[in-house]
C-alpha cells in the first residue's frame, strides 16, 4: 500500500513508499539507516509492476520538484542513483525485448499517422459512452504526465544541434505557452482538473496512479535524463505530438456531450490546433536533422517511438478493463 510519509508543502505532495521504493528507506533528514539502498536487490521485480514503477517514479521525482521534507541532497546521493540505475536497467531491459516492433523510422511512424478504423482506446470510449466518472478517472491518472508537460523533454535541447534543435525549441516553446504562462499546457491542464472538481495539486493524485500510467511518465524522464537516450527522447515526443490531435478531438467531443464547462475544453482545443503542426515540425525537421547528423540514433528513435506505443497501449488496457467491469482504474487507497 502507497502511504504519505510527508503532507503539507507548496506543492501538496508527499513522499510515497513501497517496499522498494526509496522513500521508505529515508527519513525525512536524508540519512540512511543500515545501508538499506545499497542492499536492495530488485532483479527480480516485475519490470511494469507497482513496486519497481512507483520507486522509480520516487527517484525522478527528486529532479522534478521533489517531496514535502525530502533533503535536496537525496537527488545526486551515491547509493540513490545506484539504485536508480537497477531500477532503469530492470525496466529499460523489458521494453528492449518486449516494445521494440519496427526496423524502419517511418514504418514506426506510419501506424501513428493512420488509425485503423476499429480502433477502441479510452477517447474512443470517452466520445461514445463515456460519463463524467470516467472523464475525472482519466483526467486524475493523466495529470502524472499533464502536470510536468514538456518538462522531461527539455533535457533533450542541450543534447541536440542545428535544425533538430532549433525545430525542437520551438516545440517546446509552443508547450509552455509561447511565453505565457496562463498558456503553458501544463497550467491548461490544471484548469481542466479544476473545471472538472479534481485536485489540480500537483501530485496530488500519485497515490491512486496505477503502474501502467506511472511506467508512461517513467519513461520520459529516464529518456530525458540520460544523454546516450536522448534519440530514444525525440522517438518518444514524436510519437506523443502525433498522436495526440486525434485523440484530444475525441475527448474534446465527450466533454461537449457531457456539458462540461466550457473552460475544461481549453487544454484540448489547444491540442487540437498546436499538435498537428508540432507534429509535422518533429518529424521533419527534428527526427530528420537528428538522423542525418547522427544516423547512429535511428535505432534509439524506432525504440522511442515504439516504447512510447507500448506502454500506452497498457495503460488503455488497464483503464478499458476496469471502466466496462464497472471498477473506476484509479488505484484504491484505504
Amino acid at each position: 500500500m502507497v502511504e504519505t510519509l510527508a503532507t503539507g508543502s507548496p506543492s501538496g505532495l508527499g513522499a510515497p513508499t513501497s517496499p522498494t521504493s526509496p522513500a521508505g528507506a529515508v527519513d525525512r533528514t536524508g540519512t540512511d539507516p543500515a545501508g538499506s539502498l545499497a542492499a536492495a536487490d530488485v532483479a527480480g521485480t516485475d519490470p511494469y509492476g507497482d513496486d519497481l514503477q512507483l520507486a522509480l517514479y520516487t527517484c525522478y521525482e527528486l529532479h522534478y520538484r521533489s517531496f514535502a521534507g525530502v533533503d535536496g541532497a537525496w537527488e545526486w546521493d551515491p547509493a540513490l542513483l545506484g539504485l536508480r540505475n537497477q531500477l532503469e536497467s530492470v525496466f529499460l531491459a523489458a521494453l528492449r525485448r518486449d516494445a521494440v516492433r519496427h526496423t524502419d523510422v517511418d514504418e514506426a511512424l506510419e501506424p501513428l499517422l493512420v488509425e485503423p478504423v476499429d480502433a477502441d482506446g479510452i477517447s474512443h470510449f470517452l466520445r461514445k459512452q463515456g460519463e463524467l466518472s470516467h472523464l475525472r478517472d482519466h483526467i486524475a491518472m493523466r495529470s502524472a504526465y499533464h502536470l510536468k508537460e514538456a518538462d522531461p523533454h527539455a533535457w533533450v535541447i542541450p543534447r541536440l544541434s542545428g535544425v533538430a534543435k532549433a525545430a525542437l525549441v520551438a516545440v517546446e516553446f509552443d508547450e509552455f505557452g509561447g511565453g505565457h504562462a496562463d498558456r503553458a499546457h501544463s497550467q491548461l491542464f490544471a484548469d481542466l482538473m479544476d473545471g472538472l472538481g479534481l485536485d489540480s495539486r500537483y501530485g496530488h493524485y500519485l497515490d491512486r496512479t496505477p503502474a501502467a500510467m506511472l511506467a508512461v511518465v517513467n519513461l520520459m524522464s529516464m529518456l530525458g535524463l540520460h544523454r546516450s537516450l536522448r534519440g530514444a527522447l525525440v522517438g518518444h515526443f514524436a510519437a506523443a505530438e502525433i498522436t495526440t490531435p486525434p485523440s484530444a478531438r475525441r475527448i474534446a467531443q465527450a466533454m461537449d456531450r457531457l456539458g462540461t464547462p466550457a473552460a475544461c475544453r481549453l487544454f484540448y482545443d489547444e491540442h487540437i490546433e498546436a499538435d498537428a503542426v508540432h507534429e509535422q515540425v518533429m518529424r521533419n525537421d527534428v527526427v530528420a536533422d537528428l538522423i542525418s547528423r547522427e544516423p547512429e540514433m535511428t535505432e534509439d528513435v524506432i525504440f522511442g517511438i515504439d516504447a512510447t506505443d507500448f506502454l500506452e497501449e497498457a495503460v488503455a488496457t488497464e483503464v478499458l478493463q476496469a471502466w466496462r467491469a464497472g471498477r473506476s482504474a484509479l488505484r484504491e487507497v484505504a
